[in-house]
């Protein structure tokens, strides 16, 4: 078996009246010495097993922890309420926060993992001290809707759990570590990161992945039939369809009083999360790849990036600070591909988030 835990890094069981989490940390943090505490939120088809390097770079006078979300890693497997959007873990976490008595922190959300922290900052604001969005799914969710957000059709057809690939999720579910194509470790090298990108953890980051909980409450979760193409909807259960757009709109972080400064963070060369991502089926049936696509007039794919921009927009012309860090030649994994700039940045928001809490 592969040791997926790093030198200096240790693991406990926190429980919470929601769920037992499992929580890594640094071994040299002093919980009590005060110190402004970072809570890094991982993506989908992942775990907290992918900050360690990041939380190791950190210096000590900043307490890191990563926290598993359920379903994922070696925190307790419960069902997935999709019809609360994310709401599930966003609870999970400030249920931790709150268990640990940690007061607020300086969250940390890639991807899936950015959404569930812009639900956190729409619920407990009094949890958040600043907030980094990591290649994180747009504040109108995934697929499904146009630049304004909008509807493409009424009952979002092609997103949600009818999506996933049934041979990727079979792969998880027997654990399949091979290179083969369409694997997790194939998934990973040719979307999680930029084309050329190594790493001498990649079998950490593969075990990370295989932690992912399979079936309807999990990943990928359910769907119903719909008269548009497709030919599906979402379902109200497990992972994908938290993120439908029927249910899941952050945009409300515009509006809240108390801003703490955000950082968003992705990369040009992202193909999960993008203007043209292949994991929106409307990219997918513009590229051919799914037949009957209707065309662009009723399935246009999702411009990502561009919703992403025009809500932190209206964030920061509402009082809030924000910061866009767009890295050239970078994949959906900025904190592995690009760990100092990365780092640079996110120490320049903690030290601005401490500054306004002052």
């Amino acid at each position: 078996m592969v040791d997926t835990i790093f030198d200096g890094i240790t693991t406990r069981r926190v429980e919470t009246p929601r769920l037992t989490a499992n929580v890594l940390a640094r071994a040299v943090d002093d919980p009590a010495a005060g110190a402004p505490t970072v809570l890094f939120v991982h993506g989908n088809v992942s775990s907290s097993l992918f900050w360690q390097p990041l939380m190791l770079a950190l210096p000590a006078d900043v307490r890191a922890l990563a926290v598993d979300l359920r379903g994922y890693g070696d925190s307790e497997t419960l069902p997935i309420d999709a019809t609360r959007g994310v709401r599930d873990w966003s609870d999970d976490v400030a249920s931790v926060i709150d268990a640990l008595g940690l007061g607020a922190v300086h969250l940390v959300g890639w991807s899936l993992g950015g959404g569930v922290t812009m639900q956190l900052l729409l619920d407990r604001p009094d949890l958040v001290a600043s907030l980094t969005l990591v290649a994180p799914v747009s504040p109108y969710g995934f697929g499904g809707t146009a630049l304004d957000g909008s509807l493409l059709t009424p009952d979002a057809a092609g997103t949600g759990g009818g999506g996933a690939n049934p041979d990727f999720v079979a792969r998880i579910e027997r654990g399949d570590r091979s290179d083969e194509a369409g694997s997790p470790r194939a998934v990973f090298r040719a979307t999680y990161v930029a084309p050329g990108y190594e790493s001498e953890h990649e079998d950490i980051w593969v075990e990370s992945m295989l932690s992912t909980k399979t079936g309807v409450d999990n990943y990928p979760g359910d769907s119903t039939p719909s008269e548009n193409w497709p030919g599906f909807a979402p379902g109200g259960r497990g992972i994908l369809n938290t993120l439908a757009p029927t249910v899941f709109d952050t945009t409300a972080i515009v509006d809240v009083e108390r801003k703490p400064p955000i950082l968003w963070v992705h990369g040009a060369l992202d193909a999960i999360v993008g203007d043209a991502s292949f994991f929106d089926l409307n990219q997918l049936g513009k590229a051919g790849i799914i037949p009957g696509w209707p065309g662009d007039d009723v399935a246009p794919p999702q411009p990502m990036i561009q919703q992403t921009r025009a809500v932190l927009d209206r964030y920061a012309a509402a009082g809030g600070d924000v910061t866009e860090l767009a890295l050239e030649g970078c994949g959906h994994s900025p904190h592995l591909e690009r760990p100092d700039e990365f780092r640079e940045a996110l120490l320049a928001l903690v030290d601005a988030g401490e500054r306004a809490a002052a």
